[in-house]
C-alpha cells in the first residue's frame, strides 16, 4: 500500500512536541510492515541541515490567496527516518528562522493560515500525483490542524485515496477568521454545510479534518472518549460524539522508538541494564551519574534517598503548579530529591529557581531541554512525576516504565491506558506498574506520592513493580497494524 503521511514536524528533523515523535516513529513502522511510505513536510529554514541526498522531483507554480508561488518538491533522507521525505519548498512561506509556528515575539506567524492552507493543498495534490512524480497514494494520514485541510481537499475528488485524520491535541484547533476562508478561495459549500469548516463564525482547520476524513483517530483509547466531553473537546464535543456514533472515532496508543528508548542499549546513560540483567546495579550507577551532573560529590550520595524525576513542558496542562505547591511539603517532611528538566511559563521557571536556592542539592533544575539529560533522568530517577490535567497519550510515562522508574500519573488520556495502579490487589497479582491518582488536586497528588515513597522503602515490592513495568511492550509495530486495520 502506498501511504502519504502529512505532518508539520518530524523528529529528528524538526520538533516542538509529541507530534514529531509520532511522525518519526509511525511511518518507519509502516515501512517495516512492507508498506510504501512517503512523509510530506514543509521546508522550514532549519530542516535543510538535517537532510541528506536532497534532490528536486517536481517544480511548479501554484496560486493561493490571489498570488502565485514557485514551489519545489524535494525528496530527501534523514538519519533515523527509514522512508523518503518530500519537502515542500516555498521560501516566501517557510524559509524563516526559529519555531515553525511562532515568530520571535512568541506570537503566531501572521500568515499561518495561508502557510498551512497551501501546504495542505499541495499535500493533497501529491497524493493524487498531480505533479507527475509517478507515485499515487492509497492512504493519506493527516495530523493535527496544520494538515486538517488535506482530507477536505481530497473529499472533493471522485476517485481518491482513503483518509485518516489523527488528533494529537484538541486544544490546538487552527482557528482563523472567515476572511481567510475567502482569501484561500476554498469551496463555498465547505462553509455552508453542516459538516464543514465553520466553527462559531470562524474557520477551523481541525474541524475540517474531523468532518471530511474517512476515519478520525487519536493517540489513546481514553482520550478518544474524553474528546466527546465538553471539558476536553473545546466546543467540538457534538462533532466528536457524532463521529463516535458513526463508529469512525478510534483511539490507538502511541508507540515509542525502541531502538532509542531502551535501557539495555542506551548510549546516553551511564550504565545499561535490562529487566533481567543488571537492573539494580544499573539504576544505582545512573542515579549516581544524575546526581553528579547536578553537583553532588560521590561521597555525599546516599542511594536510599529517593530521587523524583520530572521531564516536560512547565505549563498548567502538565500540572507543574501542583508540583510546585507539593515540593515544599514533601521536602520538609521527607528526605527526598526532585529533579526537573523542561521549559515553559516564566512564572514556573522563577518558582523552580527559588526552590532550588532554598533547597540546594534537593531541588535540581535544568531549564531547557537536553536529550542526553532526559535519558539520564529516566534511568537515574527512582520514580517519575507526570500529573497532567489532560494528556492525549504521553510518552514520558512509557519511557519511565521501560527504564524501571515507576510513574506517578493522573488518570487521564494515555496515562490511564498505560499505567496500572499499585493497589494491594494489583501488586499481589503482578499487574501493577506505577501510581495513579484520580483527581487533579494537590491532596490527591500528595497522597499518591506518599504511597509511592512508602512502597519505595519496601525493596522487594519496589523491585517487583519496576520489573513489571520494564516488561511492557510499546513498540510502533502494533500501533501501525491497528491503523492499517481501519481501512483494510
Amino acid at each position: 500500500m502506498k501511504i502519504l503521511f502529512a505532518t508539520s514536524e518530524i523528529h529528528p528533523v524538526i520538533k516542538t512536541g509529541g507530534l514529531a515523535d509520532v511522525s518519526g516513529g509511525l511511518p518507519n513502522a509502516y515501512a517495516r510492515l512492507g508498506e510504501d511510505v512517503r512523509v510530506v513536510l514543509p521546508g522550514y529554514l532549519s530542516v535543510w541541515e538535517k537532510l541528506t541526498d536532497v534532490h528536486k522531483i517536481a517544480e511548479f507554480d501554484v496560486r493561493c490567496a490571489f498570488r502565485s508561488y514557485r514551489v519545489a518538491i524535494k525528496e530527501a533522507r534523514s538519519t533515523g527516518i527509514d522512508v523518503p521525505l518530500w519537502i515542500v519548498d516555498i521560501p516566501e512561506l517557510f524559509d524563516r528562522p526559529g519555531n515553525p509556528y511562532l515568530a520571535a515575539d512568541g506570537n503566531d506567524w501572521w500568515d499561518n493560515g495561508e502557510r498551512f492552507g497551501l501546504f495542505a493543498r499541495i499535500a493533497a495534490d501529491l497524493a493524487l500525483d498531480r505533479y507527475s512524480i509517478g507515485w499515487k497514494a492509497d492512504l493519506v494520514q493527516a495530523n493535527d490542524w496544520q494538515t486538517g485541510l488535506v482530507p477536505a481537499f481530497l473529499s472533493e475528488e471522485a476517485v481518491r485515496p482513503a483518509t485518516i485524520f489523527t488528533i494529537h491535541n484538541m486544544a490546538y484547533q487552527g482557528l482563523f477568521p472567515h476572511s481567510l476562508f475567502s482569501y484561500l478561495e476554498l469551496p463555498w459549500h465547505w462553509w455552508k454545510t453542516h459538516g464543514g469548516v465553520e466553527f462559531y463564525g470562524q474557520m477551523s482547520m481541525l474541524k475540517a479534518g474531523i468532518e471530511m476524513s474517512d476515519w478520525v483517530t487519536t493517540v489513546s483509547p481514553t482520550y478518544a472518549r474524553e474528546i466527546t466531553w465538553p471539558q476536553f473537546a473545546y466546543g467540538l464535543e457534538g462533532v466528536m460524539a457524532h463521529k463516535q456514533a458513526q463508529g469512525k472515532l478510534v483511539g490507538i496508543i502511541n508507540g515509542i522508538e525502541e531502538d532509542v528508548w531502551n535501557p539495555a542499549t542506551d548510549r546516553l546513560i551511564a550504565r545499561t541494564y535490562s529487566a533481567d540483567k543488571g537492573r539494580v546495579a544499573g539504576k544505582a550507577e545512573n542515579k549516581k551519574a544524575l546526581l553528579n551532573h547536578f553537583g553532588w560529590h560521590e561521597s555525599e550520595i546516599d542511594l536510599d534517598i529517593p530521587v523524583i524525576g520530572m521531564v516536560g513542558r512547565l505549563v498548567w496542562q502538565k500540572g507543574i503548579d501542583l508540583v510546585l505547591d507539593l515540593m515544599p511539603q514533601i521536602l520538609e517532611e521527607h528526605n527526598a530529591i526532585f529533579v526537573v528538566l523542561g521549559s515553559g511559563d516564566r512564572q514556573h521557571h522563577e518558582a523552580l529557581q527559588k526552590l532550588a536556592i532554598y533547597y540546594p542539592k534537593r531541588v535540581l533544575v535544568y531549564l531547557g531541554y537536553s536529550e542526553a539529560l532526559a535519558h539520564l533522568v529516566e534511568a537515574g530517577s527512582d520514580m517519575f512525576l507526570m500529573p497532567s490535567r489532560f494528556e492525549p497519550c504521553g510518552l514520558n510515562q512509557i519511557y519511565s516504565l521501560i527504564y524501571g522508574t515507576p510513574p506517578i500519573v493522573h488518570c487521564t488520556g494515555g496515562l490511564a491506558d498505560t499505567v496500572v495502579n499499585a493497589t494491594v490487589e494489583n501488586i499481589d497479582n503482578g499487574t501493577a506498574t506505577g501510581f495513579v491518582f484520580y483527581d487533579p488536586s494537590l491532596h490527591a497528588l500528595k497522597s499518591t506520592l506518599l504511597h509511592a515513597l512508602y512502597l519505595y522503602g519496601k525493596k522487594r515490592t519496589w523491585q517487583k513493580l519496576q520489573k513489571q513495568g520494564m516488561t511492557q511492550h510499546f513498540g510502533w509495530q502494533e500501533s501501525a497494524r491497528q491503523y492499517l486495520k481501519l481501512i483494510q
